[in-house]
């Protein structure tokens, strides 16, 4: 399994806009926590951007589930870039 980090970005007002999509989108992260596929994701604190860490086997998959999660369908996140990951420590 290869490690994948997420960098992304959020629309104006987030944190507004999100309230309808929140409860779905947490529901699918906590699900994929489970699976072992997510390893972290959220927010900076300023809201304007998203980092993730993932494991899979190919960044296909990670680039597959972004784009099927609510918030990516909506436009709460408005870029996604996902680039392989060698963890050091």
């Amino acid at each position: 399994m290869d490690k994948f980090v997420l960098f992304g970005s959020y629309c104006e007002n987030a944190i507004q806009k999100r309230v309808p999509f929140r409860d779905e989108h947490l529901s699918r992260l906590n699900k994929l926590k489970q699976e072992g596929i997510l390893i972290t994701l959220g927010p900076t604190k300023c809201n304007r951007y998203v980092f993730g860490v993932f494991e899979a086997t190919s960044i296909d998959i990670v680039k597959k589930l972004l784009d099927e999660d609510v918030y990516w369908k909506e436009g709460i996140w408005t870029s996604l870039d996902i680039y392989p990951w060698t963890q050091a420590f």
